[in-house]
């Protein structure tokens, strides 16, 4: 480790993976006292995903301590291409990013790790994705003592935790009469649920995924959530949070079989919907899986008092019907003065893939418009 002082503050840079691996108590007391903290700020989160997609040698965690307790972290690792970037732990399969700020003196804490982050990203433009509106992030990014430049990030649903039934009064007359009758058959068919237990995770896990492989064949599954770094990670990060409170595996079975399974992630502040799957064939009998996942998930986050029923990424059309509200991540980039230049090729390089990615997506209606006007003019 490298290490500066800021008062009675100790600002160190880790990059020992064994050292990171260490701090699973120290960091897990520091997410529990910061109010902004998501569980993708876990350790166990974090340190499940380097090592799975860590690289040798790219690890960059900012540490302040005071007294020998960690008070503030900010989870980072080195990139080179395209540019060298310091980008957070978690990567693309995390869906917000926030530093670490105890509760207790947050403003010299805050003070201290920008100052570390100024100084670890003396050869590289700090890239933080996904930072979530209200995270300690966004004091970092104020008290910048560089270039910064501010950019929008991923669109995420949300919803105010209230029983089930005020969720679907919410709803349109005909869209609350639409559900509740497909709960009427759901629960016609007899599901049960069963919360699996710490060591049932690896077993669980591989039905998940064996569910969600099934249940987006054919329509653009995620090919990450195919191969075997992401069920390897994903098992060990649940079976560690599900040890410690910070997650839940629910499986939803039918005459003893599990025809669906749904991955929680759980903070103080919000239950999230990680990742779920489902069998097809529940099309069938009529079972509408996605409200039966969220009745299930709004009630425990209402017994356990968190405030927010979070849908996480993606804006689908689904998530609209329960007339979420649409929380917009946003990308904080921040260099040194010396890097300035460097920081402005980086943004022009990601609007430009947003641009393209904009015109990709309005033109792919068309497209799909003339095609099918040639295989009307074929069939004539």
């Amino acid at each position: 480790m490298t290490s500066g002082s800021t008062g009675a503050l100790a600002v160190t840079l880790c990059r020992d993976p064994r050292q990171f691996a260490a701090l699973e108590e120290p960091w897990n007391r520091l997410v529990r006292g910061c109010p902004t903290a998501t569980p993708f700020q876990s350790h166990a989160w974090l340190h499940s995903w380097w090592l799975s997609y860590g690289k040798e040698g790219r690890l960059r965690i900012v540490l302040v301590r005071r007294g020998g307790e960690l008070v503030g972290a900010a989870a980072l690792m080195l990139v080179h291409r395209p540019l060298p970037l310091l980008v957070p732990l978690g990567g693309h399969i995390t869906d917000y990013f926030d530093v670490l700020v105890a509760a207790d003196r947050p403003d010299e804490i805050l003070t201290a790790l920008t100052r570390g982050l100024h100084r670890a990203a003396r050869g590289a433009v700090v890239d933080l994705r996904e930072v979530r509106p209200g995270a300690a992030a966004e004091a970092v990014y104020e008290q910048w003592g560089g270039v910064r430049s501010k950019l929008t990030d991923s669109t995420c649903m949300e919803l105010p935790t209230l029983p089930f039934d005020e969720l679907v009064r919410r709803m349109p007359s005909s869209g609350g009469q639409r559900v509740r009758a497909k709960l009427r058959k759901t629960d016609a068919a007899g599901i049960e649920e069963h919360e699996v237990t710490e060591h049932e995770v690896p077993r669980a896990v591989r039905t998940l995924l064996r569910l969600h492989e099934k249940q987006w064949r054919g329509r653009g599954v995620t090919p990450e959530h195919l191969r075997p770094r992401f069920a390897e990670h994903l098992t060990r990060a649940t079976r560690r949070m599900v040890r410690a409170g910070e997650g839940r595996l629910t499986e939803f079975r039918l005459d003893g079989e599990v025809v669906a399974a749904n991955v929680t992630l759980l903070s103080a502040g919000l239950s999230g919907g990680y990742l779920y799957g489902a069998d097809p064939d529940l099309r069938a009998r009529k079972v509408d899986v996605a409200s039966l996942l969220l009745r299930h998930e709004t009630g425990r986050a209402l017994a356990d008092g968190r405030p927010v029923v979070s849908f996480l990424r993606g804006n689908e059309p689904y998530k609209n019907h329960w007339r979420p509200e649409t929380v917009v991540n946003q990308r904080f980039l921040l260099a040194t003065t010396a890097l300035a230049p460097l920081l402005r090729l980086h943004e022009s390089q990601v609007t430009g893939r947003e641009r393209a990615r904009d015109a990709l997506r309005e033109a792919l209606p068309a497209a799909r418009d003339w095609r099918a006007r040639l295989n009307d003019l074929r069939v004539r």
